[in-house]
């Protein structure tokens, strides 16, 4: 596995910590489909949060949160209607959301987390 593919796993292990911390319920990670992938799919009580996760060692190429621009937010948006198509019973009676995790650090255990909560779609 690649120094990189390593870094985006222990971000998204940091993350769902992080999620699982505050109360979330991770109902899937890295859920695949045609159009790409979604990083978390958690519940916030009455919310299905969709998280997207950018892991980076530094910030010397910008803030890991600017990584997710209106291309990815709009990827999400489709995603996140597959996803729920999928898993209907899971979706019903569900507000949606998207949150965007950055973690900036050589070592995703002790590096440097920022959660945005509820990011506009597009």
């Amino acid at each position: 596995m690649a120094a990189k593919d390593e870094l985006g796993r222990a971000g998204e292990n940091r993350a769902v910590a992080h999620l699982t911390a505050r109360g979330f319920d991770v109902l899937d990670r890295n859920w695949r489909a045609s159009d790409g992938e979604v990083d978390v799919v958690a519940r916030a009580g009455r919310e299905l949060v969709f998280v997207e996760v950018k892991t980076r060692r530094t910030d010397l190429f910008g803030d890991p949160l600017e990584a997710v621009g209106a291309r990815k937010r709009a990827r999400i948006w489709r995603l996140a209607h597959a996803w729920s198509a999928a898993h209907p019973e899971a979706a019903h009676g569900c507000r949606w959301r998207l949150d965007v995790i950055g973690i900036t650090g050589g070592d995703p255990a002790s590096a440097r987390l920022e959660h945005l909560e509820d990011v506009p779609w597009a």
